[in-house]
């Protein structure tokens, strides 16, 4: 029997469920379905550019994982714009995007939290304490944002 698969850490719903092409009735056509793990997957290797690895890290998965994950969804879309199928995005394995986000300001890199309660002692990637939750902070000269620690620095 496998194993139980983990949660992954989704950043957000995708803003629409289905894609399918236009003229043709959706009803007719045969589904392709996308998990929100596989779309969240695609979002942070394709869109944002992300390395596997800093990419893992941001789902909370291993960089093998989310190669898997990442393979898989690329051959969903390919299949579904190939065969000109409806690409329906919905289930896949349950994330949490209400974990917190924190910025190093050291070496830049940001990680979540397990909970909104979890506060790290330091950067998992460079061990500094000098960080702060990138959700609550806006470093941007003239936004009237800010740490809420006075932490950040200008970018």
């Amino acid at each position: 029997m496998p194993r139980r698969k983990c949660c992954r850490r989704i950043g957000g719903k995708p803003p629409c469920r289905v894609f399918g092409p236009v003229g043709a009735p959706v009803a007719l056509l045969e589904e392709v379905f996308l998990g929100e793990d596989e779309f969240e997957a695609l979002r942070l290797a394709d869109l944002e550019g992300l390395y596997h690895e800093e990419a893992a890290m941001r789902m909370d998965v291993s960089r093998q994982t989310f190669g898997r994950i990442v393979e898989s969804a690329r051959r969903k879309v390919a299949r579904a714009l190939a065969g000109g199928f409806v690409l329906r995005i919905e289930g896949g394995v349950p994330g949490s995007a209400d974990a917190p986000t924190f910025r190093c300001n050291e070496c830049r890199r940001t990680w979540n939290g397990m909970e909104a309660a979890d506060v790290p002692e330091e950067c998992p990637a460079c061990r500094s304490r000098d960080f702060c939750r990138a959700d609550a902070c806006d470093p941007s000269p003239g936004t009237g944002g800010g740490c809420p620690r006075n932490r950040c620095r200008e970018q």
